[in-house]
């Protein structure tokens, strides 16, 4: 039975943004515990170091599952003690965990907190332990959000069963399926593409996707756009992954965050897909809402040019043809006035008429995603998924980010990429070079996936990771 609360297209219909690896917001009804909302926000999540939660006056170290295992937190749960905490709150609910736990004084809330991440601060050290109840709640709150695994998926194997016997796949892709293709990633470390943009002065990296920023001064997204144009006529072995999910019947939808379009070189068809953040298959004006095949501005954008709506630029060289006397102005709205009628004091407020931009269909950071989101998600995928596939990304993007969550919790779901993800719970993480993971898995399936970038020969090895018995590793050997 699925005891979520079931989404609503509007719930989904939100801008684009960022999100951090945790979501402190929720308040926590429970008693003993005083109902408490954080005003602690989350920091950056640096992969190398310490996520952290910070209200500008004190900052929350957040302890990942790997520091609770190798014991890095003095006094913390061990990683097995924290697992059966985090079962027994999904088993029996906030309240009743408060009752059972801190009410009859079976364990600390100190020690409790480090069960759901949160490391106790030094600021309350030497505190009674009712003052560690505050974090507490934003801990359980956290984790109860949290979609539980589902513990009879755990091997490679039962991921190959998976995949062999579920009908309606929903498949969620970030920029880590196209990295093979030399399109970067947006995050990675030195790698990414946010790593190289320091030239260009932006507060936040980000900004070069803010439909404010673009709006102000388009010159500084089309200086980077040609970057992530599109690979012409190519694509990776896991965007054939996707095709061959569709070929046999199994694709219910892929959800992609990527705007280079490159399912479509693929295959897969368009009924298939929903671009959850737009493309660049077709451009549209900022102005007069002229739209045009996305190769048509391609040549302008690899020649780092802005490019400029021509419908524009057909009316402003009309217009330069008109007798003087009928030449009209444009007001600060955008309307236009005949001169004629106009009083001399307003020459000042003729400006020089220019072009419209022709802005990509892509979604920037707050416009919201295209309605097909949120209606088929809601009103289609919802009931019909059997499992789910999320590649290559780290769902930090909102509210795209949110798709695991809102899917019934009873539908397995498979983690892939380089990374694991801390504030989403998968059933089996696997984890390295999508292609290599995707491939083996239709070795091992007996699919036959073809591909020129997969090597005939290809042995991959595949590891457990230490302390986690759903995660496992993949390397191909001599790699």
């Amino acid at each position: 039975m699925d005891l979520t609360p079931a989404p609503t297209e509007n719930s989904l219909k939100y801008p684009v943004v960022e999100v951090e690896a945790v979501d402190t917001g929720e308040q926590v009804p429970a008693e003993p515990l005083e109902e408490a909302s954080s005003d602690f926000e989350p920091d950056s999540d640096d992969s190398d170091g310490w996520e952290t939660l910070s209200n500008g006056e004190h900052t929350i170290q957040l302890l990942r599952d790997e520091e609770l295992r190798d014991g890095v937190a003095p006094g913390a749960c061990t990683l097995d003690e924290a697992n059966v905490f985090r079962q027994r709150l999904h088993a029996i609910g906030k309240a009743a965990f408060v009752e059972e736990t801190i009410a009859r004084e079976t364990v600390t809330a100190k020690k409790l907190c480090t069960a759901f991440g949160i490391l106790p601060p030094p600021f309350l050290e030497g505190a009674p332990d009712e003052a560690y109840h505050p974090l507490l709640a934003i801990a359980i709150s956290r984790e109860f959000s949290r979609r539980p695994k589902l513990p009879q998926y755990n091997t490679i194997d039962d991921a190959v069963r998976l995949l062999r016997e579920s009908k309606n796949i929903i498949v969620l892709t970030g920029a880590g399926i196209s990295t093979s293709l030399g399109i970067p990633d947006f995050r990675s470390k030195d790698t990414g593409l946010y790593s190289k943009l320091e030239h260009l002065g932006l507060s936040d990296p980000q900004e070069v996707f803010d439909i404010h920023v673009f709006r102000e001064d388009p010159t500084i997204f089309f200086s980077i756009a040609k970057d992530i144009l599109p690979t012409e006529n190519k694509y990776s072995p896991t965007h054939g992954f996707i095709r061959l999910l569709q070929d046999k019947g199994k694709l219910l939808t892929n959800y992609t965050q990527n705007i280079d379009n490159i399912e479509a070189n693929a295959g897969v068809l368009p009924e298939k897909i929903v671009q959850c953040h737009g493309s660049f298959a077709t451009a549209t004006c900022v102005k007069c809402q002229f739209k045009v095949p996305g190769d048509a501005i391609f040549n302008d954008i690899k020649d780092g040019v802005t490019p400029e709506c021509t419908v524009c630029k057909q009316e402003i060289a009309d217009d330069a043809l008109k007798p003087q006397g009928l030449k009209r102005k444009r007001s600060k709205n955008g309307q236009q006035k005949d001169r004629k009628n106009s009083d001399s004091s307003d020459e000042d407020d003729y400006e020089i008429p220019t072009p419209g931009v022709m802005k990509p269909d892509i979604t920037f950071f707050g416009e919201d995603l295209p309605d097909e989101f949120g209606q088929r998600l809601v009103h289609h995928d919802r009931e019909l998924a059997d499992l789910v596939i999320v590649i290559g990304t780290s769902l930090k993007v909102a509210p795209v980010a949110e798709v695991p969550g809102v899917l019934p919790r009873n539908v397995p779901q498979i983690y892939i990429s380089r990374t694991p993800v801390s504030h989403t719970g998968f059933d089996i993480d696997l984890l390295g070079d999508c292609d290599v993971v995707v491939s083996e898995l239709c070795r091992r399936a007996g699919w036959d996936l073809q591909h020129h970038m997969i090597p005939a020969d290809e042995k991959v090895e595949i590891t457990p990771a230490e302390g986690y018995e759903s995660r496992h590793v993949f390397q191909v050997v001599g790699a």
